[in-house]
């Protein structure tokens, strides 16, 4: 039996999922289509406990809730606020900011808004996904800090992003388009950290087109088709190399635009939306399903684990000693 469908339209998401009871019978539907079955023995007739909305099975008595290792597990807030959530997050063009959604759902602490999108965004990464293949474009780039360092590749008081795009040919034309994408923080552009990167991104012997820089020079090594090209001028760089320097064009405007600028401790948390959105673009509604299904296998981060704090005598939350700068905006709190 397969999963139920979903709303095409806003109009029709917030008639469907008016209620909790709603929400919490298409979790159940999608995870169980073909009726429940018990996870520790496999046999299929249960009780239902309605206070606390759990199975128990007949044969064990182990009692499984719908959202049992999903995001959503154990959560004070109610189902339709997650899944507003999710909706935002994966079917608004240009993404949410916490601070957006906490005002469009009434939720009345930004801490919370900012929580439930970052557990989702954990939801958004699987494990042992399918490698890009064919042609790649790699480059790196660099974001934030109010200062614009010195030039080259060890720019200052930045952070370092690694993208790997993948380069389709478009039928009966001789232009191309971009496919899927990886993107990474790391720490440096030495050629273990690059190649690595590349390594565990890509398909072994798949062609990878990149600049000159000697980091990428033990990539035949590593079984890749390794086509350098020098680039020159920033301008000739973006027409040798367009379709990774047009997600990184994207990618800055939209952490700019979208969230005001984000913290290092969390940038690698947007990267995983914006991956997960534009390798979803052509089927926005989807990625809603696909956030829930994937929730099953990340439990996402925990609010001290969010905010890298420890909570005082007094009761107030503080930022520990050394903790990195704002990317962007200080008091967006992104």
């Amino acid at each position: 039996m397969a999963r139920p469908d979903f709303p095409k339209t806003i109009m029709e998401f917030q008639k469907r999922f008016a209620t909790n009871e709603a929400c919490l019978q298409y979790l159940i539907d999608s995870r169980w289509p073909d009726g429940f079955s018990c996870p520790r023995c496999s046999f299929t007739a249960y009780y239902w406990n309605s206070p606390r909305k759990l199975f128990q099975c007949k044969q064990c008595g182990h009692q499984t809730s719908a959202t049992a290792g999903t995001v959503m597990h154990r959560s004070k807030i109610e189902l339709h606020r997650w899944f507003w959530a999710a909706y935002f997050v994966t079917t608004h063009t240009p993404g949410m900011s916490a601070l957006q959604f906490q005002r469009q759902s009434g939720i009345s602490r930004y801490e919370t808004a900012f929580m439930m999108l970052h557990k989702l965004r954990a939801s958004m990464v699987r494990a042992g996904r399918d490698k890009l293949h064919g042609m790649v474009e790699v480059d790196e780039s660099y974001v934030g800090g109010a200062k614009t360092g010195p030039g080259g590749r060890g720019a200052k008081g930045k952070a370092i992003i690694v993208a790997a795009v993948e380069v389709h040919d478009k039928k009966g034309s001789k232009d191309t388009y971009a496919g899927r994408i990886r993107l990474r923080v790391v720490p440096d552009v030495s050629g273990k950290t690059l190649c690595g990167f590349i390594s565990d991104c890509v398909e072994p012997g798949t062609i990878i087109r990149t600049d000159g820089w000697s980091g990428y020079n033990d990539l035949k090594q590593r079984g890749f088709d390794h086509r350098p090209e020098i680039e020159g001028t920033p301008e000739n760089a973006a027409k040798l190399f367009p379709h990774v320097h047009r997600v990184f064009s994207n990618l800055k405007s939209w952490l700019i635009g979208t969230h005001h600028g984000v913290s290092p401790q969390h940038l690698q948390s947007y990267l995983n939306e914006y991956v997960f959105r534009f390798n979803r673009r052509g089927t926005p509604m989807a990625a809603f399903q696909t956030v829930l299904s994937l929730a099953d296998e990340r439990l996402g981060p925990t609010y001290e684990g969010l905010y890298g704090i420890a909570k005082s005598k007094a009761g107030a939350w503080k930022q520990p000693a050394g903790a990195s700068p704002v990317l962007g905006n200080p008091n967006s709190g992104a």
